[in-house]
């Protein structure tokens, strides 16, 4: 037989999903892949019954279904302080995965370079080498994820044309500041270079940090891709429902991409969601409350533990320092801790491009009783391990 695809030969399956699994056979809590334990807003899952009964069983329209990109455009435009058009800067997707893909295939071309933060949602580099690009990765130095400016204007003088931002920032909950935000445009303008977003925890933001959407700075829209979700802000993250927003011209070429990708997203799907692209602010007020709470239950929790974290600023993950077992592997650790002490988690090393062993990663979007159920189990961490 010939040889398979080069650029796919060292892949490896999802270490995120991979620790589900071990936590599934082990009974262990599972708090590595990031999906609730409750139930999505009552108003959507009313809404997804009526859809049964109803004509949005065939192809809606390929880039999404004319209610659901008018109520994004319409939602998106407020918080991110833009007027965005609904007809033609966005397109529905199946998941911010597939956004992020179609947006790396519409950016660029085989030898093309790519920068990206380091620790990095694992989907990253891989998406950057499906694209037939070569990624540069510029390290988020713990405990606070900081970067360096001129270490980040180094990978743009080494040919990087896009930078990948997620912010919030999985795994390390970083929210990146003003400040930085303005290198990072600043940089992006003085090299003619393009801004991919991920931005799926925009409503996950812990006071007193605040969300600020890149593609809102001067100069910036025009060479911004904005990757989002609807999975953690309605807590749906089974029906996968993303989508980008870009300038006309970016979206034209993106359209055609997802078209090829995946046809287009679910349709009773799409309709079943609109009642949340609609909420009020109480609704995202409610959810930051929830989340806030949750955060400090947990971190408080695994500080009386013991563990040594870096409490996040957004998102719903915390990193732990594993340092005192004297382990060369996190991922061996990630393994033991879900057999001897029953609590699933990621291990570090599947985020940083650099030789990071020393951390793990939590997430803590469960219902209090489950935090607490794994907490009591990481009372024990030190007799077990």
């Amino acid at each position: 037989m010939r040889k398979l695809s080069d650029r796919t030969a060292d892949f490896t399956d999802s270490v995120i999903q991979r620790m589900t699994r071990v936590s599934n056979k082990y009974g262990a809590v599972n708090l590595s892949q990031g999906f609730p334990d409750f139930e999505p807003p009552r108003a959507i899952l009313d809404r997804l019954k009526e859809t049964a009964d109803e004509d949005v069983h065939q192809y809606s329209i390929t880039w999404g279904a004319q209610d659901i990109r008018e109520a994004l455009a319409a939602k998106e435009s407020h918080y991110m302080g833009m007027s965005i058009d609904a007809d033609s800067e966005l397109v529905i997707t199946c998941g911010s995965t597939e956004a992020m893909m179609a947006a790396m295939m519409t950016v660029c071309n085989p030898g093309d370079r790519v920068a990206i933060f380091s620790p990095f949602y694992e989907n990253y580099g891989a998406d950057t080498i499906l694209s037939g690009a070569e990624p540069i990765y510029v390290p988020l130095i713990p405990p606070d994820f900081h970067f360096d400016a001129d270490v980040l204007e180094q990978a743009f003088r080494d040919g990087a044309k896009a930078l990948i931002l997620c912010n919030p920032s999985n795994p390390s909950g970083k929210v990146f500041s003003l400040e930085e935000l303005t290198v990072i445009a600043d940089l992006a303008k003085k090299y003619d270079a393009y801004v991919v977003t991920d931005e799926v925890y925009e409503h996950i933001v812990y006071d007193p940090y605040k969300m600020i959407y890149i593609a809102a700075l001067p100069g910036m829209r025009e060479r911004t891709i904005c990757c989002g979700s609807l999975s953690k802000t309605y807590s749906i993250t089974g029906w996968r429902l993303g989508y980008t927003i870009a300038p006309p011209e970016i979206t034209d070429r993106i359209r055609k991409v997802h078209d090829f990708l995946t046809v287009g997203a679910a349709a009773p799907l799409q309709a079943a969601v609109v009642p949340g692209l609609h909420f009020g602010q109480d609704y995202y007020d409610a959810l930051k409350d929830t989340y806030t709470h949750k955060r400090n239950l947990f971190c408080d929790g695994l500080e009386s533990a013991g563990l040594t974290i870096t409490r996040p600023q957004g998102a719903y993950y915390v990193m732990a320092d594993i340092s005192e077992w004297g382990y060369e592997s996190d991922l061996q650790f990630c393994y033991d801790l879900a057999e001897k002490v029953g609590v699933g988690a990621v291990p570090g090393s599947s985020f940083f491009h650099e030789p990071v062993n020393h951390l793990i990663r939590f997430h803590f979007a469960k219902k209090d009783e489950t935090l607490n159920a794994a907490l009591d189990r990481l009372q024990d961490i030190r007799r077990k391990m």
